[in-house]
């Protein structure tokens, strides 16, 4: 009998009649809930991929120790300690088996580049977890800045970018935080403060007993004269909702998108003796105006997420319209702008969910491996003329070629994938050239391309141009 599995559904059964967002994480995926929350884990550094029964380095992660080893991508890694990473056995686990370890433990690596066998004293050590994913310039007076959660490094992973982008003289950012899901509530604080004017109120929380915790804006800010487009759906939430409520509020900014989550629940994590941690829900948390956005869970958490899920067929992802709202739950900012609690934060300027065949057939591609190996194997063919092209070059000049999407049909089709290539063949190279950029150059050129034809960045150019007329 495994009574740690017994343990883990009796737990987790009894956290749900809590809350929603009260839960219990097993010993087993607590390591990576925390480092993914960190920002950082302990490794080597590298994304692989098995070609042939051979492994090869997909990425030398930026900062981390084989990076710094100067790893290639495009390497093959024979032996780690004189343990064979290559044959038919090999598979992932035996990778991470062999590569992993404590912080500052050595391993030698066996490489195989250009025909050359080299050898690698690598250093395990903290390997970045990159929370901004994304910054660069949208336009000559416009900064973008992509984040996917709130980890510990978020802020300064922000503030590095923002600094660069008002070195190019931006008066206006995209902070895009759509399928954002939160994660650590001071960090998003802080980057609302670097947004708002000193003595602002940011959010307050209250606990069961009364006692309530606010924070303000302070003087550090850096971008209280620019102004800020927050890019929403309805998977931001959290502390996601933190910055767009605080920012809506004080009448800063503009709001763009579906409306989001409604998750105003604040967690507290405890550790047990076994190794594994419960969150359980200590207070909520209320935008500047008293609003508080959690949605109702007075029926469980089946009810909870079934009425997110009826989103989808309610018609609220594709009309403002038909989005609910309650007006006993109605606040007026001091700019007298109109907004309501009780079920996320509804955007300023709304945008359709795209749920075209053409963005579900992106949103698929870009989640799966078969993508990330395919452009591998294609650069891996010429990996020489590929990284002669520069970054502009490749944004700007760099076409897929014929024979690269009919190489491309053939490997889905091996892989019993089949698509309408002809109906959706720009689509279908856009997303081929985005994983090209991400492995040759970084994910900022990877979202550069993949923005272009971003209806909700689209709907940011329409509005800076009314401003500007």
């Amino acid at each position: 009998m495994n009574t740690d599995s017994i343990v883990d559904v009796t737990v987790d059964r009894i956290l749900s009649n809590l809350d929603p967002h009260s839960t219990y994480i097993p010993k087993d995926e607590l390591q990576s809930i925390t480092d993914n929350m960190n920002g950082n884990f302990v490794g080597i550094g590298i994304s692989f991929y098995i070609q042939n029964d051979t492994l090869a380095v997909v990425e030398a992660i930026e900062g981390g120790p084989t990076k710094k080893a100067r790893l290639k991508d495009g390497d093959r890694i024979l032996y780690a300690k004189n343990d064979t990473l290559y044959g038919e056995d090999i598979d992932s686990e035996k990778v991470i088996s062999r590569l992993k370890g404590e912080k500052g433990t050595p391993v030698k690596l066996t490489v195989l580049r250009e025909g050359d066998l080299l050898d690698f004293n690598i250093k395990r050590g903290e390997v970045p977890i990159r929370s901004v994913l994304a910054s660069y310039l949208l336009n000559d007076n416009t900064g973008y800045i992509k984040i996917d959660r709130f980890a510990e490094t978020t802020y300064d992973e922000f503030k590095t970018a923002l600094i660069a982008l008002l070195d190019e003289n931006i008066t206006g950012l995209v902070l895009d935080l759509r399928d954002n899901p939160g994660g650590i509530m001071q960090r998003a604080e802080e980057i609302a403060d670097e947004f708002l004017e000193d003595d602002k109120l940011i959010v307050y929380t209250k606990n069961k007993k009364g006692n309530v915790e606010e924070s303000y804006a302070t003087s550090k800010g850096i971008f209280e004269q620019g102004h800020v487009y927050v890019l929403m759906n309805e998977n931001s939430a959290s502390a996601s909702e933190i910055i767009a409520g605080a920012l809506q509020d004080n009448d800063k900014g503009t709001i763009v998108g579906t409306r989001s989550f409604g998750k105003g629940l604040v967690q507290k994590e405890m550790l047990l003796d076994d190794g594994s941690a419960v969150r359980l829900t200590v207070s909520r948390y209320y935008t500047p105006t008293g609003r508080s956005i959690q949605r109702d869970y007075k029926n469980g958490k089946k009810d909870y997420y079934t009425k997110y899920l009826e989103r989808y067929q309610n018609g609220e992802l594709e009309n403002v319209d038909s989005i609910p709202v309650v007006d006993s739950l109605k606040y007026v900012t001091k700019g007298g702008k109109i907004v309501y609690g009780g079920g996320g934060i509804i955007p300023d300027v709304f945008v359709a969910k795209d749920d075209s065949y053409d963005n579900e057939l992106v949103m698929f591609l870009s989640r799966t491996l078969f993508l990330r190996d395919f452009v591998f194997e294609e650069i891996d063919n010429n990996r020489k003329g590929y990284e002669e092209i520069t970054r502009n070059e490749f944004l700007y000049d760099f076409e897929v070629s014929e024979r690269v999407f009919k190489n491309f049909q053939v490997y889905t089709r091996a892989r019993n994938i089949e698509l309408d290539y002809v109906v959706y063949e720009a689509q279908i190279k856009m997303l081929i050239k985005a994983k090209m950029a991400e492995q040759l150059f970084d994910k900022s050129t990877y979202y550069q391309i993949l923005n272009k034809n971003d209806s909700a960045i689209k709907k940011i150019f329409d509005i800076q141009s009314v401003i500007s007329e």
